[in-house]
């Protein structure tokens, strides 16, 4: 138990934060790494396996994952309060109040997707599976993509400059359009313009290039 605790409580030693998570680049882990790197902030990206995970979990804020840590802190868990956080510190998240609330709007929305799509990855029929991912494509995922198009200026989410609702958008429209998922078209959001614009925008910035890079050499070594 005490190495657990001590493995847990060790800060980078260089790097102003640490930020754990499984080691693949997807989900919640992945978008607050593009949004401290899109921030210009120095980060141990500390990516663990599920075996190392098992002695984590029971000393993590909410027995989860993504947590951010830095020195002299408490660990700080929930991937929206995480992106809120950057973006607050670095510029990353509206400063007036009611847009900042409609931007954590928006990152609710995004986790009600997850939220949506996960009781059929634990399908084992592929009858049953094949139905539900279908019925989500036309029916759940039609209308939050409407919803979401309403609040996108363009080509960002706020209009020209990023911001952690369109880190966090793209990563969602990453997943659902990669062909990766079964029965969920890479083309289920091509009624939404705004929102497929959001993802090339994202995917064009020069820090989310440039982070996106790096972890395709890591991958390929």
């Amino acid at each position: 138990m005490l190495d657990t605790v001590l493995l847990w409580s060790e800060n980078a030693r260089m790097a102003k934060y640490k930020l754990t998570y499984f080691d693949f680049s997807g989900s919640r882990g992945e978008e607050c790494r593009l949004a401290l790197h899109a921030a210009g902030v120095d980060f141990e990206d500390c990516r663990i396996n599920r075996e190392t995970w098992a002695q984590l979990k029971a000393s993590t804020p909410y027995g989860a994952i993504p947590v951010l840590e830095t020195p002299g802190k408490s660990p700080l868990a929930q991937s929206n309060a995480i992106l809120t956080y950057v973006g607050r510190k670095y510029g990353l998240h509206p400063t007036d109040p009611w847009e900042a609330a409609q931007h954590e709007a928006i990152l609710e929305a995004a986790e009600e997707v997850r939220a949506a799509l996960g009781p059929s990855g634990k399908l084992s029929d592929p009858e049953q599976k094949k139905k539900a991912r279908e019925e989500l494509a036309s029916g759940f995922l039609q209308s939050w993509g409407a919803s979401i198009e309403r609040q996108i200026k363009g080509p960002f989410v706020a209009g020209e400059r990023l911001m952690v609702a369109d880190i966090k958008l793209f990563q969602i429209v990453a997943s659902l359009t990669s062909g990766v998922i079964d029965h969920i078209p890479k083309t289920v959001f091509s009624a939404f313009p705004k929102l497929e614009g959001v993802h090339a925008a994202v995917t064009q910035h020069p820090k989310i290039a440039e982070w996106r890079a790096a972890n395709a050499s890591r991958a390929a070594q």
